[in-house]
């Protein structure tokens, strides 16, 4: 059985402002799902719609087998976990896990057992009775995990809550939470700004912008069969090439991408999977080509030339950014290479991405390679760019009406 079920879930705001529109999604209970985005794509929002904490526009919300879209945040058997929770000062760690369970009558004898049981999961049974003030920043972390897990909701709710804290201290709390996750068995649904640490913990990812559900998948196939421009964007570090407004051209057996100059080789397995070729070769209709930079490097047979500029390095490999003339750029791996070098790129053709211009939709077909989930959300087609643009216009009242409401 589903344990979350979200249904055309919208939130508008008074002012007209559009903040999630017609969200589709299922969890299976002890899923662990991360919800990224940029900023202002509806994250919280989605989890405070979830947590009851603000009232749906439309749609419906189900956890469990229950219909929650009207019910109070109290009576939706989740616990929400924010950036920061606050600890009650006055009251000792053991007192502020407890808390929620005493506003619910709980017993004492299962107040004691499930702090307690809780304490020992996190490593806090040595400063249960100790107040907040004298704890690490690390310490009263745990202690806002151990309020939500002891409660045992049906789901947990977490709007980023390792954010602003130390790398270390961060580091360590995430491998908490992975923990956590797998001892208590818990479906988490997980909003985060920082996507590569998403990631590494979730089973599948929702990407979100300004609103608009872009892709529901696993990581992997976000990685690799990117529903939209922004979805190819978003995931991966550093962030994917994009080589914009390009045309497609056939040479005989041959196909080519074509922008400022370059000619980017489209090999068969890219065009095989290129399904409306025709509507594009020799056209001029506009595509967007994205390339990882993982997937370029500089060599001596490459086909783009191009001058570096800032070298550095992430996460122990080289990159440089390359300026290769034309409006074109690309960020490639460039072990050696040192600013004002020139350089020739190679890229790894079989490995791009096409995406129509217009609309930022892919336009390459699934292979063999994807691994397709049990999940509906697996088929889900995004809106086009310019129907998201269309439907955030229609939704926001104009400049004058809205001067006249304030």
């Amino acid at each position: 059985m589903a344990n979350l079920q979200l249904k055309s879930v919208s939130k508008i705001y008074p002012s007209g402002a559009l903040a999630l529109y017609k969200v589709n999604l299922e969890l299976k209970s002890g899923e662990f799902v991360a919800v990224v985005g940029g900023e202002k794509s509806g994250k919280t929002t989605l989890l405070r719609l979830i947590a009851g904490l603000d009232e749906t526009t439309e749609g419906q919300i189900i956890v469990g087998d229950k219909d929650v879209t009207q019910e109070s945040s109290r009576d939706r058997d989740v616990a929400m976990i924010f950036q920061g929770n606050t600890l009650y000062p006055s009251l000792n760690i053991f007192e502020n896990m407890a808390y929620g369970l005493r506003i619910r009558k709980t017993s004492n004898t299962v107040i004691e057992q499930r702090v307690k049981a809780a304490a020992e999961i996190l490593g806090l049974t040595d400063v249960l009775y100790r107040k907040p003030k004298v704890l690490t920043t690390e310490q009263k972390q745990k202690a806002a995990f151990g309020r939500a897990i002891v409660r045992e909701p049906k789901l947990y709710l977490l709007d980023d809550p390792i954010s602003g804290i130390s790398p270390d201290v961060r580091e360590r709390l995430r491998s908490v939470l992975i923990n956590l996750q797998v001892r208590m068995n818990g479906t988490f649904v997980y909003a985060s700004k920082n996507v590569n640490e998403a990631l590494t913990m979730a089973t599948r990812m929702v990407v979100l912008r300004e609103g608009f559900l872009q892709q529901v998948d696993t990581p992997a196939n976000l990685y690799d069969y990117p529903a939209t421009a922004y979805v190819a964007f978003t995931i991966g570090s550093p962030t994917v090439n994009f080589v914009n407004g390009a045309t497609v051209e056939k040479d005989g057996d041959n196909v080519y991408a074509v922008s400022g100059g370059v000619r980017f080789p489209l090999p068969e397995n890219i065009v095989k999977r290129f399904a409306s070729l025709d509507e594009y070769a020799g056209t001029g209709k506009k595509i967007i080509l994205g390339i990882r930079p993982e997937d370029m490097t500089v060599g001596a047979d490459g086909f783009i030339k191009g001058t570096a500029g800032t070298v550095e390095e992430i996460a122990g490999t080289t990159y440089a950014d390359c300026d290769c003339g034309g409006k074109l750029s690309f960020v490639v791996k460039a072990e050696g290479v040192k600013k004002g070098d020139s350089v020739t790129l190679c890229a790894d053709m079989t490995r791009v991405f096409v995406f129509d211009a217009d609309t930022r939709l892919t336009l390459l077909e699934r292979d063999e390679g994807y691994q397709k989930t049990d999940f509906a959300d697996a088929d889900f087609v995004p809106l086009g760019y310019a129907e998201e643009e269309a439907l955030k216009k229609k939704f926001s009242l104009p400049k004058k009406e809205e001067k006249k409401k304030r």
